[in-house]
């Protein structure tokens, strides 16, 4: 006997006791499926097995006959005969409670394992009479504005439901409230459950897909009002949306695979017609989040374009800056140079020596000035022609 087996058996030899209130009576309802763990930080291992069970009833022809706070109080319930099923939702389940459901309801290892260590991409897999599916749900946090996924595990076999949650979303109370209030879609069995819980989570991508579009719209006021923090936020919309898309678009095989069984496995008409509105609505969940993906890939490129342009029109503004000081400083030297020659001229003939033929020269004050004047003009018709004055 295989490793999960052996412990398997020991799960199932675990007592288990139906929870008593403080009178010593069994309580009349089951937990509810949105009823969580009070304590969440504590670990799954030191969660009972009997905490797990969130909801446990039998069912037969769509009406409850019972319910159970443990799987060996369904599997004494469960009286095996045509019309009746069992439907288990188990929150965060201990490794040994899996194990005791996978030895009661025979399920394949396989499955088991996966629902164990879960962080499944979504798919389908059909293990002899059983199928396994994997799904994940989405919610949109409006107060964070991101986006929270969910994981959810259901086995689905001829006389029985089991469903693995391991996230708050989506509420599965809802989903058998539901089912419960209509028993002719109950009474078509698993399958039916089957569907309420897939048309729960596609019903669940609507708000998050007006959540996303409200993001997008956000961001492409930013990116045209030239937000510095806006890349980021694109990268983080597009990490989101990524995400989304691996939930939805591997949701449209497992509706092609289940349309692919609907007459070989006698699936019946109503059903089908349930199913196929599911297909519709997960086919355009996924094609919204197509879309999404990339418009955002298209709103990266044009805030980049954007962010070129801003920096091109920097550097061009610089660039017509230090011209601008270049043709300053070109006046400056120019001006510069030509007050320095009558300077230089008149600072020669100041040294006051004795021997200077112009200081004794009738004409040596004339000449002085005129060469001051030479030299100055000559030097500004230079700087003229070159553009520097």
């Amino acid at each position: 006997m295989s490793d999960w087996r052996v412990r398997a058996v020991r799960a199932s030899k675990l007592p288990f006791t139906r929870p008593t209130n403080p009178a010593g009576t069994t309580p009349a309802q089951p937990a509810p499926e949105h009823s969580m763990d009070p304590r969440p930080d504590q670990p799954v291992e030191h969660v009972s097995l009997e905490r797990s069970v969130v909801d446990a009833g039998v069912y037969c022809d769509g009406h409850r006959l019972a319910s159970a706070t443990d799987l060996a109080g369904v599997y004494r319930e469960l009286p095996g005969k045509p019309g009746t099923m069992a439907w288990i939702g188990l929150y965060r389940p201990a490794e040994a409670q899996l194990l005791e459901a996978a030895e009661r309801f025979n399920l394949h290892e396989l499955a088991v394992e996966d629902a164990i260590v879960a962080h499944q991409r979504p798919k389908l897999e059909r293990y002899g009479d059983t199928l396994f599916v994997v799904l994940r749900a989405a919610r949109y946090l409006d107060d964070v504005e991101e986006v929270d996924f969910g994981e959810i595990h259901l086995f689905v076999g001829p006389d029985f439901v089991l469903t693995v949650r391991h996230s708050q979303a989506p509420d599965l109370s809802t989903v058998r409230r539901r089912l419960e209030a209509d028993p002719e879609l109950l009474a078509l069995g698993p399958e039916a459950v089957l569907y309420a819980v897939l048309d729960a989570v596609v019903d669940g991508y609507a708000p998050v897909i007006a959540g996303l579009q409200h993001d997008i719209d956000e961001i492409e006021t930013e990116v045209f009002g030239g937000d510095p923090q806006v890349s980021r936020r694109i990268y983080e919309l597009s990490r989101e949306v990524i995400e989304f898309q691996r939930a939805t678009r591997p949701l449209l095989e497992i509706m092609q695979s289940l349309e692919a069984g609907f007459e070989k496995y006698g699936t019946d008409e109503e059903l089908r017609r349930y199913l196929r509105d599911v297909a519709d609505h997960a086919t355009y969940a996924a094609e919204r989040v197509d879309g999404f993906r990339q418009m955002l890939q298209n709103i990266l490129t044009v805030n980049a374009t954007l962010v070129s342009q801003r920096q091109n029109e920097e550097m061009k503004q610089l660039a017509e800056a230090g011209h601008v000081q270049n043709d300053e400083i070109k006046k400056i030297s120019s001006w510069a140079a030509i007050l320095f020659a009558p300077t230089l001229i008149g600072t020669v003939y100041g040294m006051n020596f004795t021997t200077m033929p112009e200081l004794q020269w009738a004409f040596g004050y004339p000449f002085a000035i005129a060469l001051m004047a030479l030299v100055c003009t000559s030097l500004y018709l230079i700087f003229k022609r070159r553009n520097w004055l």
